[in-house]
């Protein structure tokens, strides 16, 4: 079987965090996302989630050169940014799709997929 990765962008004109959230908006946004992912661990197909802090907090590392360069904050400005991920394992596109549907009902959010590419025989 494949690998997906379902992700979920944010508008990156905001930062949300789980600290910055209401209380009962967190609990309630927790609530269906743990319902997604028993529903994914229940069918064999959760590899691995997780949500990602905002960009603000990255650090991007570049060694191409000589010289190690750190920077604080994303490697570029984009209108949106990951925000949280799911790796999921799927007989399909279809099925991966499927999952992706759920979880944007779920969540309230858009959701992409893109298969894991395959080393070639």
């Amino acid at each position: 079987m494949t690998h997906y990765l379902l992700s979920m962008p944010h508008d990156a004109a905001e930062e949300p965090t789980m600290a910055s959230m209401d209380p009962a908006e967190l609990a309630a946004v927790m609530a269906v996302a743990g319902a997604f992912l028993e529903e994914l661990a229940a069918s064999g197909a959760l590899v691995f989630a997780g949500g990602l802090h905002p960009p603000s907090t990255a650090v991007t590392v570049d060694h191409t050169g000589d010289v190690l360069a750190l920077a604080d904050g994303p490697y570029r400005q984009a209108p949106e940014y990951l925000g949280g991920l799911w790796v999921v394992e799927a007989p399909d596109q279809e099925a991966a799709v499927a999952g992706a549907a759920k979880a944007s009902k779920a969540l309230g959010a858009r959701i992409e997929v893109r298969a894991f590419q395959a080393v070639p025989a």
